[in-house]
């Protein structure tokens, strides 16, 4: 039999029990493709990580994460959740993951608490969706999407894209996901959407933002905080406001009872626009998984 230590850790939170949950596999070492696949989906959280040595040694580590059904090329809250779980490796607080997307920096926190990571890409601009499929996913009435400033658009910068949508406050309240139209829309749509759809619902809350991300079709009917739906929408805001650089909060996940903080910043810069992401992350369990 084969043992392999795993640690969970909440990211975006300050708090136990809040914020994303994330299993780490600090050394997965000896594990198969589809044992790192099983694990993630026997976890059955938003994704696990697993840590292999990196193949160039000036970096720290080839981070793999998963999610329920599949490899994804970057994600938000596993990269700051195992930053924080390898922060005795970091050399001068900053740690350098190698990713199917590019190479993802780790800021750690000055007071270790947390981390910043950067989007291993710049801001990409996808096509836009009609409102009315927004709202049959997000199970709204069509006058709940707001328009003035965008329609639904499809970004990211590094991960899997994601279709943003500005709603009213009631229909972010109201929101739920309709795996029925998700499919619908992934039927209708196969050349902008190639296969995935996440839903990233927003709305202005003072200097702020308020979210919500349905992804039911990949094993995520919401979830509580989404670093890499979070640096795309930085992003995009930035690209409509025209300004050079700008800082901005999400809160997520209250309607889940898991509230989480999303720290973000975006500037433009020679290759476009970059974001960042950032939040607190505290300890939860520790085990060994055994095959």
């Amino acid at each position: 039999m084969r043992t392999f230590p795993f640690v969970t850790v909440d990211v975006f939170t300050d708090r136990r029990f809040g914020g994303n949950p994330l299993a780490v596999f600090p050394d997965a070492r000896g594990l198969s493709d589809a044992e790192m696949q099983a694990l993630a989906a026997e976890f059955n959280l938003s994704e696990t990580t697993f840590v292999l040595p990196p193949e160039d040694p000036a970096n720290t580590a080839r981070v793999r994460i998963f999610h329920r059904t599949a490899e994804m090329p970057f994600a938000g809250h596993p990269n700051v959740g195992t930053g924080f779980v390898l922060a005795d490796r970091a050399v001068g607080g900053i740690l350098r993951f190698e990713q199917i997307a590019g190479l993802v920096e780790v800021r750690l926190a000055p007071d270790g608490q947390g981390a910043t990571i950067a989007a291993p890409q710049p801001l990409r601009i996808g096509a836009a969706l009609p409102p009315a499929v927004a709202a049959a996913c997000a199970g709204i009435a069509p006058e709940e999407i707001l328009t003035a400033r965008h329609p639904p658009t499809l970004a990211s910068d590094g991960g899997n894209h994601r279709l943003l949508v500005e709603v009213t406050p009631a229909g972010l309240a109201d929101a739920a996901p309709d795996v029925a139209a998700f499919r619908r829309a992934l039927a209708a749509h196969p050349a902008e959407l190639g296969g995935l759809i996440s839903l990233y619902l927003y709305r202005r809350e003072g200097a702020g933002v308020r979210a919500r991300m349905f992804a039911p079709v990949t094993g995520t009917p919401e979830d509580p905080a989404t670093g890499s739906a979070a640096t795309p929408l930085a992003g995009f805001l930035l690209h409509l406001s025209g300004a050079g650089e700008a800082a901005l909060d999400i809160i997520q996940g209250v309607e889940m009872g898991r509230p989480s903080l999303l720290r973000t910043t975006a500037r433009r810069g020679p290759d476009g626009i970059r974001a960042t992401v950032g939040g607190g992350c505290v300890p939860v369990l520790r085990g060994e998984a055994t095959l």
